[in-house]
C-alpha cells in the first residue's frame, strides 16, 4: 500500500533497543516497551508536524507508561545532494504527490480500512494543496502567459 512515497523520505530517525537483542526477554515485555515507544514517538512527532499529522495506517496501540524513556536516537540523510535536487523540483513533488492520493484513495475504495488511512488521506491532499499553492505563489510574479522555464 502506498501510504507515503519513498521518494519524499529524506531523512529516517530510529530508536534503537539494543537491550533486546542479545539477552532472553518475554514476548509480553517487549511488546508492551515497543508499544509505549511507537505511541511516544508518534506524539512527538504529531507536535513537530506542519500538519499536526503522522502518515500511519493506524493509530498506535495504548500503552501504559511503566516508567520507560525513550532511547537516545539516531537521524541521518538518506539520499544524496544529486538525487535530493531532483526529487525536490515542485513540479516533480506535486506530480508524485497526486499520484501517491490517487492510489491512496483507489484502496480505500475498493476494501474496508482503518480511520488513519483516511486521515492519512486527508493529510496527503493537503499536503498536496499546499505544494501546489506554494509552487503558485512562487512563480505569482512572471507575466500571465509566459512560460516557465526551470531546470529540473
Amino acid at each position: 500500500m502506498k501510504v507515503l512515497d519513498p521518494f519524499e523520505v529524506y531523512e529516517i530517525e530510529v530508536w534503537p533497543l539494543p537491550q533486546y537483542e542479545a539477552a532472553p526477554t518475554s514476548a509480553a515485555k517487549a511488546k508492551a516497551h515497543l508499544n509505549w515507544l511507537e505511541l511516544a514517538v508518534f506524539k512527538a512527532l504529531l507536535k513537530k508536524s506542519h500538519f499536526r499529522a503522522v502518515l500511519n495506517e493506524k493509530d498506535p496501540a495504548p500503552a501504559a507508561d511503566n516508567g520507560y524513556t525513550l532511547p537516545p536516537s539516531w537521524r541521518g540523510k538518506v539520499v544524496s545532494d544529486d538525487v535530493f535536487r531532483i526529487r525536490n523540483h515542485p513540479d516533480t513533488r506535486i506530480a508524485r504527490r497526486s499520484e501517491t492520493l490517487s492510489l491512496l484513495a483507489k484502496v480505500i475504495s475498493e476494501r474496508q480500512v482503518q480511520k488513519g488511512l483516511r486521515r492519512t488521506l486527508l493529510t496527503q491532499a493537503k499536503r498536496l494543496a499546499w505544494l501546489a499553492e506554494r509552487r503558485l505563489d512562487a512563480l505569482a510574479s512572471l507575466p500571465e502567459g509566459s512560460e516557465i522555464n526551470d531546470e529540473q
